[in-house]
Parts: structure tokens; C-alpha cells; sequence
């Protein structure tokens, strides 16, 4: 069963009888969260007419210190698309997720797999060129791997100038206003506790599966070296630093685990799944862009 598909049968599951008996038809891919991957390509065409958003989860595979699993940026970012897909399921088409990306700052600590910038922005251009020949307008990438944020931002801009009629954007989840309340709501930490592999990281894991994350290995290490302009924290100094990731931290994390629970998990997951929710609900709402003559007045 997808992982995706929150854990129940979906449509696609169950058969449809046939008109004679002893023939069974083909499954009804059309599932509630909608799965591009299990859609004909009629179905494709269908959605794309119903002018539903493409939510795309990007993350990567990189140590998140002795006590996460490596795929926690993409797990979680995975795990918002599908609660938010759920939750919306007339707006949104759920793309499978773009587990690998650019990480060779990380290189150090076994277990990551990084993909060359120019590779990985090409990558991700890619799948929103191909949606958007299908008749997509509207793409989002939800990104849960800091070093993606530039890279996936680019390929949707990519994505916008080869096919003007297009909207395609890309964000970092819990970066609105609300969901900085959040954490400023739900944090124990100061600054600079939830950098990577982090009390908010760590929760969200914990709320997403417990029994994956070993808390009594979790550790409190903030070895960035901080100023007036450059920390690091959810929300990152306006002066950004990234040497190799070893040089940072002897761990693997950038903040304070210790502090994580399952129960801040649960709070800072639902705000990212509204916060995705709201994110769906703007792109659809918005105009699709026109380009003008330009002139010397509005």
C-alpha cells in the first residue's frame, strides 16, 4: 500500500465488477488523495482539465544525526503533500516525491546521496516542463531540504518563462508568518535549537512514526559559528555560511534534539499541512499570468 495513501484502501484497490460474470475490469485509479503515478493517461488529461494543482514533495537522503533516519527531510516533506492532498482533494494532484537532492556539503557522514546542482535543477525543470505540456497550470514544489530552496526556486522560475501560461512555484514549509508563530509558540529552544536533525525536526518525525527515532541518542550540539548576521536556526541570518558539513557539527545535528516530543510533532505537522493547504488554495486562486505590451503607463 502507497504510504501516501495515509494507510486505507484506496479507490484503486477495489474492483469493479464486469458486465459478464467472472470478468473483473480495470481497478479505478481515480484515488482520493489523487496519485499521478497510478492515473491512465485519459485520467491524466482529466486532471489537468480540472485545472488542479501539481504538489510536489523535493527532499534528499543525508544524516540527520545518531538518532533520525536518513530520509527525514523527504519523509516529512512527503508526509505534509499527502496529509494535504487528503485534506483537499479536489484541488490537488500528489506527485510521486523527488527523494534525492543537492547535498555534498554532507558528503563526510555516511549515508547521503547527492546529486550535482546543475543535475538536480534540471531534474526538477524537467518534471515541471512535462506537466505542464500534459496542460498542467499550476505546480508547486514543497521543498524540506534547505540546500533544494535555491535550486527548486530556479526550476520553477524555469519551468514559468519556458511556458508563460503557466504558474510554478517552490517554498520551504513552515516559513509563513502562521507557521513562524507556530514555532515561536511550540519551541523551548533559543536560537539556533532547530537547525538540522532539531527539536523541530525530531518532533515532526515523532509524530510522524516514534518508533523510527532513537530519542535516547538524541543530542543537543550548536556548533555554527554565530554573529550579529549569520545563525542558523529555522529561519536562517540574512549572512548565509555553508562549509562542509563536519566542519559544523561532529554529530550531524544543528540544534537541540533533546527538547523534540511527539507531541510538539503533532502541532507543527498540522500547521504545515494548513500551511500547505493555504499555499494550494493561493496558486489556484491566482490569475494565470498574461504578458503585456510593455508601455510607459499602468
Amino acid at each position: 500500500m502507497d504510504p501516501r495513501e495515509g494507510g486505507r484502501a484506496p479507490a484503486a484497490a477495489r474492483s469493479v465488477a464486469g458486465s459478464r460474470e467472472g470478468v473483473t475490469q480495470r481497478p479505478v485509479a481515480w484515488t482520493s488523495p489523487l496519485l499521478y503515478e497510478r492515473l491512465t493517461w485519459p485520467e491524466v488529461r482529466r486532471a489537468a482539465e480540472e485545472d488542479r494543482v501539481c504538489l510536489i514533495p523535493a527532499g534528499t537522503l543525508e544524516d540527520h544525526g545518531p538518532h533520525l533516519p536518513i530520509d527525514c527531510d523527504i519523509r516529512i516533506a512527503s508526509e505534509i503533500c499527502r496529509r494535504a492532498a487528503d485534506a483537499v482533494p479536489d484541488d490537488i494532484v500528489l506527485l510521486p516525491p523527488i527523494t534525492h537532492g543537492f547535498t555534498p556539503h554532507h558528503m563526510e557522514f555516511p549515508g547521503p546521496i547527492t546529486i550535482g546542482w546543475e543535475t538536480f535543477t534540471k531534474y526538477c525543470t524537467d518534471i515541471g516542463d512535462s506537466l505542464a505540456r500534459h496542460g498542467f497550470k499550476r505546480i508547486l514544489y514543497l521543498n524540506g531540504h534547505g540546500s533544494n530552496i535555491p535550486l527548486v526556486e530556479m526550476a520553477a522560475r524555469l519551468v514559468s518563462l519556458s511556458h508563460p501560461d503557466v504558474l510554478a512555484a517552490a517554498v520551504f514549509y513552515l516559513t509563513s508568518d502562521e507557521g513562524k508563530r507556530i514555532i515561536e509558540e511550540t519551541r523551548d529552544s533559543a536560537v539556533g535549537g532547530m537547525g538540522h536533525a532539531c527539536e523541530l525536526e525530531t518532533s515532526i518525525y515523532l509524530a510522524i512514526d516514534e518508533g523510527a527515532v532513537a530519542m535516547d541518542k538524541a543530542v543537543d550540539e550548536n556548533s555554527y559559528p554565530e554573529g550579529p548576521h549569520a545563525w542558523m536556526d529555522w529561519s536562517d541570518g540574512p549572512l548565509k555560511i555553508m562549509p562542509w558539513w563536519n566542519a559544523l557539527s561532529r554529530t550531524g545535528v544543528h540544534g537541540d534534539a533533546t527538547k523534540a516530543s511527539a507531541d510538539k510533532g503533532h502541532i507543527l505537522l498540522d500547521a504545515a499541512v494548513k500551511e500547505c493547504i493555504e499555499f494550494v488554495r493561493e496558486l489556484r486562486e491566482k490569475p494565470l499570468p498574461v504578458r503585456r505590451e510593455p508601455r510607459e503607463t499602468p
